[in-house]
Parts: C-alpha cells; structure tokens; sequence
C-alpha cells in the first residue's frame, strides 16, 4: 500500500487555506500535517528547502510547495464545481495581484512593527492599508457588476482571493465593518460563512516529528 499524500498546513495562513479548499473540493484525501512556523518540522524542511506552508508532498514522492500550484494539481484530478474555466488569463491576472503587490501592502499594513522600530507589535501602517485598498477598488468595482470575481458562480479566482481579503479584513474589523467596500463586504460574507471555508478550518494537534520523538526519547 503505498503512502498517502501529506499537507503541511498552519491554520491562519491564506496560502494554506486556499490549498486546503482545492483538496476538500477535488475530494483529494491525505494526512493533515498541522506545523507551528517557529518550529518547522525536520520532515517539512526535507520535503522543501523553502520552507513556507503549505507543502504538499504526493503519494510517489513527488512535492508541490506552491499554493496555487496545489489547487491547480487538484482541480486537474477533480472539478465537480467547475472552478476552472476556459479561459484563464482574466482569472490569473486577478489572483496574480492579490498574492503579490496586495500581499505586500497587506504585509506592512498588518506587520508595521517589523519595519518601523518606533512602532509596538500589534500597530499598524494605514499609509499601506491605503496603497492595499487600492487593489480592492478593482474588485469592487467588478462585484458591483456580479456576484463573483468571474461572473454569477464562484470560481478559481474567489477561493485563491478570499483568504488574502479575510485576513486584511481581519486587521482592523472596526474600520473593515463600516464597510468601506459594501459589495466586497457582502462577497467577504459569503465566503466566511460557506461550508467549504468553514470545513477546512478545523483543528489539528500539532504535527509531532519523529525527530522531536527521538530527542524526547534520549533525554
């Protein structure tokens, strides 16, 4: 029998919880492995010298360490809600945004601390909240024309954006809740409260190495 895939995941992170929703809706099965980012397990960093959730390692040995990358690599074994479309250069393009320069801005909005030593954990930077929200007046501007980034169903493009608003949005809820962006506010909702979302957030013990098992064992 040969080994099941393995998912090295941390709940929060948006790059593991996209992965996760492709695997749950391509119905793919492998073990959980739950990781703290400050203490990396020995086989995760094994499996990939990058070293950043989540990493997908198959059944043959073969290991996926790029987000999007597992989502595609399930949707090409199973689509039932058809996320993938004909054309995907429209889709691409919006999700390239959101990972890269949304992500940046996201970053220092949320983290100002890391790069400003005047500022305490937990402060924030709006001058980059500003510089972010001009990205998601892009995607206003298209739900105010439909339900979703695609058209009238859910697609790619939502499940690979959401985990990157839901974590902005997250940051300042006060100010998230006004809400500054009501149809994207209204698309956030749904997408909080969908059972695909819900369902992959789900705990997990933490995933305890053979390495940590060993040195547990010889102290």
């Amino acid at each position: 029998m040969s080994d099941p895939h393995i998912l090295y995941s941390f709940r929060r992170c948006p790059y593991a919880m996209r992965a996760r929703m492709g695997l749950k809706i391509a119905g793919i099965e492998y073990e959980h492995r739950e990781v703290l980012l400050r203490d990396k397990p020995a086989e995760m960093l094994t499996a990939s010298p990058k070293a950043t959730v989540p990493i997908m390692v198959l059944e043959g040995g073969e290991v996926i360490d790029e987000s999007f990358d597992i989502m595609l690599w399930a949707l090409e074994q199973s689509d039932p809600e058809q996320w993938l479309a004909p054309d995907m250069a429209p889709m691409l393009d919006l999700i390239k945004t959101i990972e890269g320069p949304f992500a940046q801005e996201q970053f220092r909005y949320k983290y100002a601390s890391f790069f400003d030593d005047s500022l305490k954990r937990g402060d924030v930077n709006v001058e980059h909240r500003d510089k972010a929200c001009v990205f998601l007046k892009d995607y206003e501007e298209i739900l105010a024309k439909s339900n979703f980034l695609m058209g009238e169903k859910p697609s790619l493009a939502d499940y690979a954006i959401f985990p990157f608003i839901r974590q902005f949005a997250a940051v300042e809820r006060d100010w998230w809740d006004k809400p500054q962006f009501p149809h994207l506010h209204k698309w956030w909702a749904h997408f909080m409260e969908a059972e695909i979302f819900t369902s992959i957030m789900e705990k997990y013990p933490l995933f305890v190495s053979s390495v940590q098992v060993e040195k547990s064992l010889s102290s």
